[in-house]
């Protein structure tokens, strides 16, 4: 059988914030190929397809399968009503965070969908397969919901993969036609870019984090051995410039960690790497060293919030002496580095969050980011607010802003906004700040950290929009 893939969205107007290729859907590209099927990938985030191409595309295709990621149902229901157009007999799956947040509600949202996988979909698709076929019901299969007779049902319930290294790598040649790796702050990563998972989950209990935990009975951390994790760099590098290490926390396991790097070092791997989930409590001399001698270059820190009662209450688990540390150290090891700071928990201040501002201005960081706090379903402040009756939890509601007319906060959501434009202005408007990047750019002969300055300056009402229409909108 062929499976037709899909990541939907409208095609990006600025394609900076095309990073990532669509790892979830590779992975059930090369578990359809290692069963003997073939899969095609479109991805709509980086490429408009039009009409006339998604029906060659389709011609070939005995299924759909697509990625639901986010709570703007437009650019799915508008791909799926093409399809549907053109094929009305074609079966339609999708997947994805949302399916597994919202189970049933996701046939609702995507009501041309034919079934929804929850969870895992590696062990689920050989399953949906085989369904296709005429070999298997609906109704044995875990972690699906499916129509029948004008009413949603369940399959079993899902399970969990125990054993990550049973998981092929991903079919990254499935995407090799399209390029990724701009990022929405400026810089752009060396090369042919692709990206990296090793684990699955996170052991930390961050209060605003959504987490499958939260929700799924027995979800749990689960680690990729370091062998297994080294073999796949060893793949990439054939094939790539630029690698994104996507874990929640990376280095959560300091000696795997440790391992996997002291692996890349004998192999002499040639690629830059990004870190996404960098914790400061994980900063560490000697680790560090041999990250650097093994080719990573970003690392991005959730460090949050510049008051440790706003850290305690997030249950970040760190300090701002660890924060200042990591950051510190990083910037001696001449990593790039990415801070992430929220603003709006239940007790935050007009002064707690100046001293956000003021102490990111402190830290040697290259890119800070600035946004409102949500409340998002799958979070423990969610869950929080649902019980104390100021979240409804409607099926059909994915969050809820920070906003004191609701009882979430002490700020309006356009008070929360204008502190995330002075945030930005303050930290990216500092001549400390330009001169240092000037600095950095001469010092590596790399100029696109000075460029991302003045680009900022010129076009910082564009990052305004962007947060506005991201992180303030109703849609």
């Amino acid at each position: 059988m062929k499976f037709l893939l899909i990541r939907p969205g409208n095609i990006i107007e600025d394609s900076k914030h095309v990073m990532l290729p669509p790892l979830g859907l590779l992975y059930l590209g090369a578990v359809l190929e290692n069963d003997g099927h073939t899969a095609e990938i479109l991805d709509y985030s980086v490429k408009n397809i039009t009409k006339e191409q998604l029906k060659n595309y389709l011609l070939s295709s005995d299924s759909v399968g697509m990625s639901i990621q986010t709570i703007d149902f437009k650019p799915p229901n508008n791909i799926l009503k093409m399809i549907k157009d053109l094929d009305s007999n074609i079966p339609l799956i999708i997947g994805g965070p949302h399916c597994t947040f919202l189970q049933k509600q996701s046939l609702h949202d995507i009501p041309l969908a034919d079934i929804s996988v929850a969870g895992e979909g590696e062990n689920v698709i050989l399953d949906l397969v085989k369904y296709l076929q005429g070999k298997k019901n609906l109704s044995d299969i875990h972690g699906v919901f499916y129509r029948k007779n004008g009413s949603i049902n369940s399959g079993k319930p899902l399970k969990i993969i125990k054993d990550l290294d049973l998981i092929p790598f991903p079919a990254r040649h499935l995407v090799y036609k399209y390029e990724y790796g701009n990022s929405p702050h400026g810089y752009q990563l060396k090369g042919k870019v692709t990206s990296l998972i090793s684990s699955r989950g996170c052991p930390c209990h961050c209060r605003f984090c959504t987490r499958y935990a939260n929700i799924i009975k027995g979800w749990g951390f689960r680690q990729r051995s370091a062998d297994n994790v080294i073999q796949e760099f060893s793949e990439i590098d054939k094939m790539y410039d630029s690698v994104n290490v996507v874990d929640d926390n990376f280095l959560a396991d300091k000696k795997r960690a440790h391992e996997i790097f002291d692996g890349l070092i004998k192999l002499d791997k040639k690629f830059e790497m990004v870190i996404h989930g960098a914790r400061v409590d994980s900063a560490d001399k000697e680790l560090y060293k041999k990250m650097k001698k093994a080719g990573v270059k970003y690392l991005y820190f959730g460090i949050e919030s510049g008051n440790q009662d706003v850290l305690d209450y997030y249950q970040k688990n760190i300090t701002l002496s660890q924060v200042r540390n990591a950051v510190k150290l990083s910037r001696k090891m001449n990593f790039v580095t990415m801070g992430s700071f929220i603003f709006g928990a239940p007790m935050e201040t007009d002064e707690h969050i100046e001293n956000t501002i003021d102490f990111t201005c402190s830290l040697p960081l290259d890119f800070a980011n600035f946004v409102p706090l949500k409340y998002i379903k799958g979070s423990q402040i969610w869950n929080e607010a649902v019980e104390n009756n100021k979240i409804s939890d409607d099926s059909d509601k994915f969050f809820a802003l920070a906003d004191k007319n609701d009882g979430l906060g002490n700020f309006t959501r356009n008070e929360l906004l204008e502190y995330t434009i002075k945030a930005f202005y303050r930290f990216y408007n500092r001549p400390s700040y330009l001169i240092g990047q000037m600095v950095r750019s001469v010092s590596r002969n790399d100029f696109k950290f000075l460029l991302n300055g003045i680009r900022f300056l010129f076009f910082a009402k564009k990052e305004i929009d962007f947060v506005q229409k991201n992180y303030l909108s109703d849609n």
